[in-house]
């Protein structure tokens, strides 16, 4: 045996001994079990990682925002029905439902084949290697991207770019992105950009970097817009969630209203998200009081 022999032998037997120690790669979820994954790493690969317990959230939970719900679940449908549909942005004020909607049309549509899969933004440079898992696949996919936005020196839009429509492949007819965010172009805007603004007769041109921000967006097909709620509609929801989580056992009177007002003024916010976090606490706190006072008795 040559010495080259002997060495490459001892390598080999080496990498067997390695790979005693080295993690088990997880398997490809079962999409007739599962509705919803998130992309995760490990041992050096990107994985897709089953929800175990995915959120329940009902369209019908969602309040004040009954035109939003229209324009994206005509979309959806239209998606599951094998029919040409638009990735989304759904942009607007914080807490008023633009990632629940996208849950709950999940769990209106995945006896459809509709799935999800959840990509943070530091991934999204892999997008090409989700899509490539799951672009042969007889389910439809969004591919679901939270709370989206970009520094001003970060790159990793130009991922999302070119998976939205800008690479010489065509994008998988099975998937779509639906992505939310607070900022409708997705990447923070500065008074010197309007600067670069130039006039041409009548016609007003961007600057390269405005162009280059407003791009991005503008290769979601659907926007959609979100804006923060009225004191009446942040009450209604308040209410709405009151009287769910307590099973119609605790209606929403003046004095919860007011403690309701008190809540979102203590945080600074009439969302959604602020309502339901009040109902929780209301509920929680009433009944904890009645089972405290039957115990005693």
């Amino acid at each position: 045996m040559t010495n080259l022999e002997l060495v490459l032998e001892r390598a080999e037997s080496l990498l067997k001994r390695l790979e005693l120690y080295l993690p088990i790669p997880p398997e490809n979820p079962d999409w007739k079990k599962v509705i919803a994954c998130r992309w995760r790493r490990a041992s050096g690969r990107g994985y897709l990682q089953p929800v175990t317990i995915p959120d329940t959230i009902n369209i019908r939970d969602l309040s004040a925002i009954d035109e939003q719900k229209k324009l994206v679940d005509m979309n959806t449908r239209q998606f599951v029905a094998s029919l040409p549909a638009n990735n989304v942005l759904l942009t607007g004020s914080k807490g008023t439902g633009k990632s629940s909607l996208i849950k709950a049309l999940l769990n209106k549509y995945y006896k459809k084949n509709l799935r999800l899969i959840e990509v943070d933004k530091t991934d999204l440079h892999e997008l090409p290697e989700v899509i490539d898992l799951i672009s042969e696949l007889p389910y439809r996919f969004v591919i679901f991207c939270d709370d989206l936005s970009f520094g001003s020196d970060d790159e990793g839009y130009k991922t999302l770019k070119v998976a939205l429509d800008g690479s010489i492949a065509t994008t998988s007819e099975n998937i779509l992105i639906y992505a939310t965010s607070n900022r409708r172009h997705l990447l923070p805007e500065y008074m010197s950009e309007n600067l670069e603004t130039t006039y041409k007769g009548e016609e007003i041109h961007a600057g390269e970097n405005v162009e280059e921000k407003i791009s991005l967006s503008e290769r979601f097909g659907l926007w959609v817009h979100f804006d923060a709620f009225s004191q009446d509609e942040y009450v209604n929801i308040a209410s709405y969630w009151v009287k769910k989580l307590a099973g119609d056992v605790y209606q929403m009177d003046d004095h919860i209203k007011r403690r309701s007002l008190q809540w979102a003024l203590e945080r600074g916010s009439r969302s959604g998200r602020v309502a339901y976090q009040f109902a929780k606490n209301e509920v929680g706190a009433r009944q904890l009081r009645e089972i405290t006072k039957s115990v005693s008795r």
